[in-house]
Order: structure tokens, then sequence, then C-alpha cells
């Protein structure tokens, strides 16, 4: 059974009242679990979990030095353009937003990567808006062609694309997709989507398939925390993760934990209940228990508070300096941000901070591509 057909069979319901219905007692069964279930994973994410969060965070962290030793991957998101085709209700970059639209040339990508690879950053990722007319497969070939020989790791966060699209990036160099679902909530999903092809919410579910059967090194998924019940979405994305594992073992699973953001023109407000920090903590801590052999990535969208309490308890993979706005990083920029951030640190302090724990940041793990 694909996996696509796996996670239409849950009942959203079910899952919720399963959540809510957990206790201490089975918080401590899942715990002890030497391999944790999906069921064990709810209890995990539970309120009756709250408690329990010390003890979390302590076998998190054991998991995670094991598996991916005194680490840290460093990268960096590139905004290409800010079009976009769809009209969505918590996004900066939705069509109605009445502000400057830019989209860079090869040239002005290239002044990116430059100012990019001068802050230290081998890791890179190209982020658009979802305007497949004049921000595609054409486009994207491009601007691969031109810089992917600069970077060790290059990954992409744009619209879904088709299987033999997906194809040709990897031939390109491409080394990982990140494509979130925001919610897997079809209800939820269709209220906040109100226009534009991400209304299909088939042909997005369906991507991480795609981009499995196309063979890229690794597929990044998570979910928009404040668009549906966070813990539901948090179960799915669990099980979204476990079946790739499962089905595309080839490639690997990295997981994200955006939070709903403000942002431009007045879309971002809360639409759901948003976890809080502690709760965002126990969520991270969760997943890596279930999951020992997952990449768990942390964004700027969060404190450096956080993000400083967060790094050793199981995270694996931090953006820093970013700019969410096209040409942010060569000179200032007037351009639509997708978000506001919240770490604003330049990256020399984010390293001093994961060396304070202990952590060694990386910046490269793989070769340059080479055609």
């Amino acid at each position: 059974m694909r996996v696509t057909e796996q996670l239409l069979q849950q009942d959203l319901s079910h899952i919720a009242l399963s959540i809510n219905s957990k206790t201490a007692a089975d918080v401590e069964v899942a715990l002890a679990a030497e391999s944790k279930t999906i069921d064990d994973f709810m209890a995990l994410v539970s309120p009756a979990a709250t408690q329990y969060l010390e003890e979390m965070a302590a076998q998190s962290q054991q998991l995670t030095r094991h598996r991916f030793g005194n680490t840290m991957n460093l990268f960096v998101p590139l905004y290409l353009s800010n079009l976009c085709a769809n009209e969505c209700t918590y996004c900066g970059f939705t069509m109605s937003n009445k502000i400057k639209r830019t989209t860079l040339t090869v040239e002005e990508t290239q002044n990116e990567i430059n100012a990019i690879k001068a802050m230290g950053f081998d890791h890179v990722l190209l982020v658009t808006g979802e305007h497949e007319t004049k921000v595609g497969i054409r486009y994207f070939e491009d601007i691969l062609r031109a810089i992917r020989h600069q970077i060790s790791y290059l990954m992409m966060e744009v619209q879904p694309l088709k299987e033999n699209d997906y194809r040709k990036l990897k031939d390109l160099g491409l080394d990982s997709v990140l494509v979130y679902q925001e919610t897997y909530s079809p209800q939820h999903y269709a209220k906040y989507h109100q226009q534009g092809k991400k209304q299909d919410f088939l042909w997005r579910l369906e991507t991480t398939e795609r981009i499995g059967r196309a063979g890229i090194d690794k597929i990044g998924i998570g979910a928009l925390l404040g668009l549906g019940d966070w813990r539901v979405d948090s179960v799915m994305t669990a099980l979204h993760g476990q079946l790739l594992q499962q089905t595309y073992w080839r490639s690997r699973v990295s997981i994200s934990f955006p939070r709903l953001r403000r942002c431009e023109g007045g879309a971002g407000q809360q639409h759901y209940a948003i976890p809080d920090e502690r709760q965002l903590l126990q969520l991270i801590c969760a997943h890596r228990l279930f999951n020992p052999q997952a990449e768990l990535s942390l964004s700027t969208r969060e404190s450096a508070r956080f993000r400083d309490g967060a790094l050793s308890l199981g995270v694996t993979s931090m953006s820093a300096a970013s700019q969410t706005q096209p040409g942010g990083y060569s000179e200032p920029s007037e351009a639509l941000s997708q978000f506001d951030i919240d770490d604003n640190r330049p990256v020399n302090e984010v390293i001093k901070s994961i060396a304070a724990q202990g952590l060694d940041a990386v910046w490269k793990d793989w070769m340059p591509f080479a055609y």
C-alpha cells in the first residue's frame, strides 16, 4: 500500500481522542519501550506527558548524541523569488499582497551565493513562492547549473513538481527536497488555501512519494504548527516519516517544526492553537524518541533563547543568519519577506552558542557536486 493511501486512511478525530485520553501510566510505558510505536508517540505528545519533559529531554539528548555525534549541521535559506500564484491565509507571499515582487536572475543568485559563502555556509536551501509559469522547472535548471558546483549540499523548498522534474534536478545535483503538508486535515487545509494549485491537497500529499521514487537523497517533511490541531498534525508527520523510511529507504527523512509567525500583509494570524515553547520542546523530544534516525531541523523562526536551549536535546540541523526575502544577503532588500524571523544573530554568535554546549558546527559534510 502506498504511503499516501495509508495516510489518507487515518481517522484524525480518533487520533485526537487517543492523544487526549493518554494517562501518566501510558507515558511511562512509552518512555520505557525500547522501540516506540505510533501509539507511544501519541502518549509522548499528549498533555499527560508535560510532567515528564525532563526525562524525555534526557533520553532525547542521549539518542541524538549516540546517532549523530557531537555535531550540528548549519544551513542557510536562499530565497530566489517571492512570486506566488496561490492565496494562502497564513503566508506573506500570498498573491493578494500588493507589495513588490522579485525573482532573482542567475547573476543576482550568484551574488547571493558569494555572500553566503563569505559567511562560511556550504549547505544551502533554495526557496521560492509557488508560480509555475514564471518560476518553474526551466528556471530551477538554470539556477542549479549556475551554482551547484559551489555548494556541497543543495536543498530546495519550492512548489510540488512532477516525478520526472525531480529526476532532472537530481541529475543536476539536487540533494534534498523539503515539502511541508502544512496540515494533514483536509478540512483545515481547504480553509487556509483559497486559490491556486496549492488548493489540491492530494497533489501535495503525494509529493514525497514522487521525491522518493526519483531517488532524492533526503525528503523533508513537517506541518505548520497552528493551522490545525498541532498534536494531531504531529502524529501524522511522525507516521508520514516512518512510512517514507520503510518505503523509500534509500532516502533519508528530515522533520521540521515551523510554528505560525507574523507575516506581511496581515496574514499569519493565529488560526488554531499554536504550541508554546515548552510544548514545542516536548514535540521535538517526542520525535527523537520515536524515530532516532530522523534528522530534526530548527529554523530562525524561533528565538535565540529557545534555540540555544533546544539545540542539544534532539535537533541535528539549524539555519542561521537567515534572510526571508530575495536578495537579502548581497545587499539591503525591499522585497517581500515570507515571515518574520526571531533569531537575528549573526552566524558567528550562533556558532559560539553551539560550541558552548560541546557541539561542533558542521559547515560541510559532502564534497562539491561534480558534473
